[in-house]
């Protein structure tokens, strides 16, 4: 099966060639850092790490552009309710709307990189790049798709009565739909043109404002992906992805003005789907979020990791209270597996590629990122493991170790080690002092001495040390909690 992907903007399963062979240019929209992730952000995060991963996987060199909107309405509203505010979780009083904005940027780094996000390729941020927005602005006022305010407020607006294709994206017509919030409506030949520049207004702090052909300003929200994605991908590229409340207005808005420009733009919009609580939306108001910081707390990283790329990307991702403990069994399969296929088969140096993956998994992946079916071929080949290990066909352990690995690469699970399975230096140090007390109890046993025996196996399982004994001696894993 060739790569096929479900294309948005299409509204079907397409099968995908990258514009320029061998090479695929992905964007997809990062965060407006007004606060801490939340579990929507990483999710999206880990879905386009799994597609990144498998497009490395096939071949392709991935060029991949996450942006950082660090300047908007609602972090220069944070910002502004920090004055004179007391110090509490998130609150920094009297913060600069760009400090706040870099230290929630460094949040949402550290939460991507504890769960093995890779780094993209580039990470602009929207302060960057206010000359390419300008010279995008103008573009789109020659071609006779913008216009100045009509209230000389400096504002900018995109025409959408002058893009007849404006909803194609979110198929939805014109008439029906609700005025654009951002700004003032009085300034606009209809409310539903939205800001593509902002006129500063005395309420606004005079850092967050640029010189401009039309005033002093600051840029709209969407333009700002438009004029990164374009500098960085060029006028067309592969595919722009992003979560599925993102649709409208962002990306619709982002399609009309690019494409009003005269940029070719995505060729294929791939969208993520939201978490839910227990069926239900995840709301502050009643109660019912969690955060990727709880969901750490609760569970490692491994597991988390698991749990929040399980789904399809294009699927509700339902959470429940039991969610994380059964993630972690699936973890634990995984890992006591490798652990114990890697003692009884060895390793000869050679590492686990896409060589290795199963043709059943190349298949799932393949077909829209199916990451379910995907993960029910990782877990089949870990069954099949065992039977091995349990009949010492060596030669099976070494083959379904190595398609083991190579499948938990794809989908990110190796990034995330959990100790115990890795191979670093405190892995190292931490499997010599529990070699040394499993040799204790291993003498304990020989001289029938239970007690002793117990006590040391005791005593390593209130350390979280699981103790199993195989046919070829005791092998141990960390338990997941």
């Amino acid at each position: 099966m060739s790569l096929r992907f479900y294309d948005t903007a299409s509204a079907q399963v397409r099968d995908f060639e990258p514009l320029v062979p061998g090479q695929v240019s992905l964007y997809y929209c990062g965060a407006t850092v007004q606060g801490l992730p939340h579990v929507g952000h990483i999710r999206s995060a880990i879905a386009f790490d799994q597609l990144t991963r498998w497009l490395q996987a096939r071949g392709f060199r991935v060029t991949t552009v996450r942006n950082v909107t660090d300047i908007d309405d609602k972090i220069l509203a944070k910002a502004a309710a920090s004055v004179g505010a007391e110090p509490a979780d998130g609150v920094v009083p009297d913060e600069q709307w760009w400090a706040l904005a870099y230290r929630f940027e460094q949040e949402f780094s550290r939460a991507y990189d504890a769960l093995g996000v890779q780094r993209p390729t580039y990470e602009p941020r929207a302060t960057g790049h206010i000359p390419e927005m300008h010279a995008l602005i103008q573009r789109l006022i020659d071609a006779g798709h913008a216009y100045p305010a009509l209230d000389d407020s400096g504002d900018v607006y995109f025409d959408v009565r002058s893009w007849p294709a404006y909803g194609s994206l979110t198929r939805q017509n014109i008439d029906d739909m609700q005025a654009a919030p951002d700004a003032d409506p009085r300034g606009k030949r209809d409310p539903r043109d939205f800001a593509l520049w902002k006129g500063h207004k005395d309420t606004d702090p005079e850092t967050a404002a640029w010189d401009s052909p039309w005033g002093r300003g600051r840029p709209g929200w969407h333009l700002e992906c438009s004029a990164m994605v374009t500098k960085y991908l060029g006028p067309r590229f592969d595919i722009h992805g992003g979560g599925l409340d993102l649709r409208f207005p962002h990306h619709e808005n982002e399609m009309a003005q690019s494409q009003a420009a005269g940029d070719g733009f995505a060729n294929f919009w791939m969208h993520n789907g939201m978490v839910t609580f227990e069926g239900e939306k995840m709301s502050k108001s009643i109660g019912n979020t969690i955060s990727p910081a709880q969901m750490l707390a609760e569970a490692s990283p491994r597991v988390v990791r698991y749990y929040l790329g399980q789904a399809h990307y294009r699927s509700v991702l339902d959470y429940r209270p039991t969610s994380l403990q059964e993630a972690a069994a699936a973890v634990e399969r995984i890992d006591g597996f490798i652990a114990k296929a890697a003692a009884k088969a060895g390793n000869d140096g050679a590492a686990a590629g896409p060589q290795d993956l199963p043709e059943a998994f190349g298949t799932a992946m393949d077909d829209d990122l199916n990451v379910p079916q995907a993960l029910a071929v990782l877990h089949e080949t870990v069954r099949a493991g065992n039977t091995a290990l349990a009949a010492s066909d060596l030669d099976s352990v070494r083959t379904a170790l190595f398609q083991v690995r190579a499948m938990t690469a794809v989908l990110g699970l190796d990034a995330v080690q959990s100790a115990g399975t890795s191979a670093g230096p405190e892995h190292a140090a931490l499997d010599s002092l529990i070699q040394d007390r499993l040799l204790e109890r291993s003498q304990a046993r020989a001289a029938k001495d239970w007690a002793r025996a117990d006590a040391i196996r005791d005593a390593l399982s209130a350390a979280g040390v699981v103790v199993e004994d195989t046919a070829d001696g005791a092998v141990w894993s960390l338990e997941h909690r």
